[in-house]
């Protein structure tokens, strides 16, 4: 392992990040009582051109106006090669509340992209004196995927790094128009039989490596089928397999799927306890590993129960304070 420790990422719950149209307000008292701990407020795809200005002006309202509770508020703003985004930033950190947590910058290519926002933010902050805000990313073209570490590094202000499958697909001409889950033309044949794979798992597991190299959240995006309750879950479970913290919901019924899958069952965090106490009872007696359940667990084994411990008592206080 190099010297340079790995930092730890952000130690808050983003199991599900839940989106709503900033031009649909009669939305956003909803979106604040539900159990997502993360809100997303969006003034991009879901806006249209001739509505992004009176969606600006409502999530502003509503920033100071709605209680939020506890949960991370994040404003989505539009591309930078609009002619929307700079507009957003400003029109945010000079009159929102300062109950505003986060900016989400979509469609990001390179450490540059998320450079010119924060200079951006930076000058309003200082000139009116606001309390800073983290970023969140969005890796939905072939360029940030790219250069997806020097993006993971680019800002101390970001937290969170999620994977936008629709753009991506496009941006990497996927013969595809699904959101996420496994796709009915990517399969292998065996013995005359098909097994599906998954063409989103090479996008992710760079994702997570940039993010857990830089001390960043790795998340999972939308999965388009919001009626297809089995097909959710099983992204999710691969995600969370993969090292992914949470998932977008686009649709309230998916916040209670992701909330399922990326809180650690009662059952695994026993579990990673007894190991973590069989170690530490082989380290009291000198040795440098121990037999659990019939098989051997070591140092590394701790490290990955200690992962779904940290999970659970982070997980466990937000829920303490709601």
């Amino acid at each position: 392992m190099s010297f340079r420790l790995q930092p730890p990422a952000p130690a808050r719950p983003n199991r599900c990040q839940l989106f709503g149209p900033g031009s649909r307000p009669e939305l956003f008292a909803k979106m604040a009582a539900s159990a997502a701990d993360v809100i997303n407020l969006d003034l991009e795809d879901s806006v249209a051109p001739a509505d992004k200005d009176q969606a600006r002006a409502r999530i502003i309202q509503a920033i100071g106006e709605v209680d939020w509770g506890h949960k991370t508020l994040s404003v989505r703003i539009n591309g930078l090669d609009t002619p929307f985004w700079y507009r957003d930033v400003v029109d945010l950190l000079e009159q929102a509340d300062d109950r505003l947590d986060q900016i989400m910058i979509p469609k990001v290519g390179s450490a540059a992209d998320v450079y010119a926002v924060d200079a951006l933010v930076t000058a309003v902050e200082r000139a009116k004196g606001r309390k800073p805000i983290s970023f969140e990313v969005i890796i939905e073209t072939a360029a940030g995927i790219t250069h997806v570490d020097e993006i993971a590094a680019s800002s101390p202000r970001l937290q969170a790094m999620s994977l936008g499958a629709a753009d991506f697909a496009a941006s990497m001409g996927m013969q595809t128009t699904g959101i996420g889950g496994t796709q009915e033309t990517y399969y292998m044949l065996h013995g005359g039989a098909k097994h599906w794979s998954d063409p989103w798992h090479w996008a992710q597991t760079a994702i997570v490596a940039a993010c857990r190299t830089h001390g960043v959240l790795p998340v999972d995006g939308p999965f388009g089928d919001f009626g297809d309750d089995d097909g959710f879950r099983a992204q999710a479970r691969r995600s969370a397999t993969l090292g992914m913290v949470g998932k977008w919901a686009i649709h309230p019924r998916q916040i209670a799927l992701a909330n399922e899958v990326f809180t650690p069952s009662d059952a695994a965090v026993a579990e990673a306890r007894e190991i973590l106490a069989a170690m530490e009872a082989a380290k009291a007696a000198g040795q440098g590993a121990a037999i659990y359940k019939g098989r051997l667990v070591d140092i590394a084994s701790m490290r990955q129960a200690e992962v779904i411990v940290r999970q659970a008592e982070i997980i466990g206080k937000s829920t303490e304070t709601r």
